[in-house]
């Protein structure tokens, strides 16, 4: 089964300093019919302004990851790291037990555009632990790459790129998909799949509609085919 949720049913909030679009309850937005998919627990779809950011604050018990699209984002945390995430870079964060950390944008000119996520670990008490992974679309065009992994074996391959590992029994994948390109995807039976398309749009399964920011969250099917005619950036999980 496939449901579509539209980028504009996204509930979405100005701050002047962070543009920013909840796919799922999140802060002052709550909808008790939308608070999780499968251990997915947040998606939020992030503009920071230049010189802006999240300042110091405590998470406990999540898998934080953050793809950034665009620009630089500059992390510091209680464990002593600081580090500048940028297009083509993944971080992970497991809180565990407690962890304080910022993200902010460094950059003086440009904003920064990112995705965060977060997840319900597979076990609680974890000692908190960050964790940054490269990966490369360009030499991997119209194939899925895994870029965060709870399974020992996925791979990124070229250049050593190994994928971040994340503390649950999923992946993340994104793929550059070039124009008149499909690709499929198969799990096991009794798994989720969330599908976000971060730019151009795509066909799933030859009749569900997707454009820029859209998702479907699909159960009960365990084989997903997604083309497309215009070329698209795609992003997907595959979930417990």
């Amino acid at each position: 089964m496939i449901k579509v949720h539209g980028a504009l049913a996204r509930i979405t909030r100005n701050f002047g300093w962070l543009y920013t679009s909840h796919s799922f309850s999140f802060g002052g937005y709550f909808d008790p019919g939308n608070t999780e998919f499968g251990p997915l627990r947040v998606f939020n779809d992030d503009r920071v302004q230049p010189l802006k950011g999240f300042d110091f604050h405590k998470h406990e018990e999540m898998e934080i990851v953050t793809v950034v699209l665009r620009g630089e984002l500059q992390h510091e945390d209680t464990l002593g790291n600081k580090t500048v995430t940028r297009a083509g870079e993944v971080q992970r964060m497991t809180a565990g037990t407690g962890i304080e950390h910022s993200e902010t944008n460094p950059s003086a000119l440009e904003e920064v555009e990112l995705l965060q996520l977060w997840f319900t670990p597979d076990e609680e008490g974890l000692t908190p632990s960050y964790e940054q992974a490269a990966y490369d679309l360009d030499s991997r065009k119209n194939e899925w790459v895994p870029v965060v992994t709870g399974r020992p074996g996925e791979s990124v391959a070229g250049d050593g790129m190994k994928p971040a590992r994340i503390h649950q029994d999923l992946t993340l994948y994104l793929a550059e998909l070039e124009p008149g390109q499909a690709l499929t995807f198969s799990q096991k039976p009794g798994r989720r799949m969330y599908v976000f398309v971060i730019e151009g749009s795509a066909t799933a399964d030859g009749a569900y509609k997707l454009s820029r920011r859209d998702a479907a969250r699909i159960t009960e099917q365990e084989r997903l085919e997604l083309h497309t005619e215009t070329g698209a950036r795609l992003m997907l999980i595959d979930l417990p």
